[in-house]
């Protein structure tokens, strides 16, 4: 068990590698608590994913990490196929499988003496929180719902952001050859995830968080994108997933960050009114900046507060 340095205005969190199975593969995650959280009692957890192609070492453990120093159980992991996880194709968008996963961190959760069963959340970061919305409404286990900064798309919105119709049909049908020759050969066809020369990679261009070492360009992430993953990943809509969603959620996004349109989509589908929190920031702030951490954090702990009716857990219970 690892104990992260506090500072004068942050209580000490310690952290502890943990692992649990997700479809028979063995997945690894990071679990934070505060360090003199009396585990006798019973508390709020919520499990943390971040954004695609991402591990748990980037943007989902300091979300973690900042929820466990209001006294969550604080769960970020490595998706099956990612990070420390075991599972192939490696570094691939597989939506289904990162969907199951996000359950299975749940029953891993609910499995801690010291989770309180009523008061299990998701936090989903950008991609993350796509998939924390369909397993939300997937899983009648998970009692709130987060979404910060998240990527919400549909058809038409993947044809703006991609280059059009054409150009999303071209990343399909190299898709679809990558996944034929994966299923006959078991070779994997990759590209960068992130790159300010290479127009090939996923996300070309000069995303700082991803290439500055300081920030989200960890040693564990081994930037790279499984082309098979365009198929799941261009064709997963996770806006229709909130007609299904029963439980309170809240969303903070900033106009300057991706897609506020799918958020808004999304919004006005929800059967109960969801919070929408509109901030100042580009999508990458989200990952790693404050002030748009900070006042996520502050925000999504609100909401779970008043999900979980309970008055916010405090070190030493």
């Amino acid at each position: 068990m690892e104990l992260d340095r506090p500072s004068e205005e942050t209580p000490m969190v310690r952290s502890a590698r943990v692992t649990f199975e997700s479809e028979g593969e063995q997945l690894v995650g990071t679990l934070y608590q505060l360090a003199q959280a009396d585990d006798a009692e019973p508390r709020p957890a919520v499990v943390v994913a971040g954004s695609w192609t991402t591990v748990k070492e980037q943007m989902a453990g300091l979300y973690a990490r900042r929820l466990a120093q209001l006294g969550y159980l604080a769960l970020a992991f490595d998706f099956t196929g990612h990070g420390e996880s075991t599972g192939h194709p490696r570094d691939t968008e597989l939506v289904g499988r990162k969907v199951g996963d996000m359950s299975s961190a749940v029953s891993h959760l609910l499995e801690n003496p010291m989770v309180d069963p009523e008061s299990v959340g998701l936090l989903g970061v950008c991609a993350g929180g796509g998939y924390a919305a369909v397993a939300a409404a997937n899983d009648p286990r998970v009692r709130s719902l987060a979404l910060v900064a998240p990527w919400l798309h549909d058809a038409s919105l993947v044809h703006q952001i991609y280059g059009g119709q054409d150009a999303v049909r071209r990343k399909l049908d190299e898709a679809a050859l990558a996944r034929e020759e994966y299923a006959r050969t078991g070779t994997v066809r990759y590209v960068k995830a992130v790159s300010e020369t290479d127009p090939e990679a996923a996300m070309y261009g000069p995303y700082d968080y991803y290439l500055s070492r300081a920030r989200g360009g960890v040693p564990e992430w081994p930037n790279r994108f499984a082309v098979m993953g365009w198929w799941d990943w261009l064709t997963f809509s996770p806006i229709p997933s909130a007609t299904r969603i029963s439980v309170p959620t809240i969303v903070v996004h900033s106009e300057q960050a991706a897609l506020p349109d799918g958020v808004r989509r999304f919004a006005t589908l929800l059967p109960t009114a969801a919070r929408v929190l509109w901030l100042e920031g580009t999508q990458f702030d989200f990952y790693d900046r404050d002030p748009q951490v900070g006042s996520a954090v502050e925000a999504v702990d609100a909401h779970f507060r008043h999900s979980f009716d309970r008055v916010r857990p405090t070190a030493g219970g």
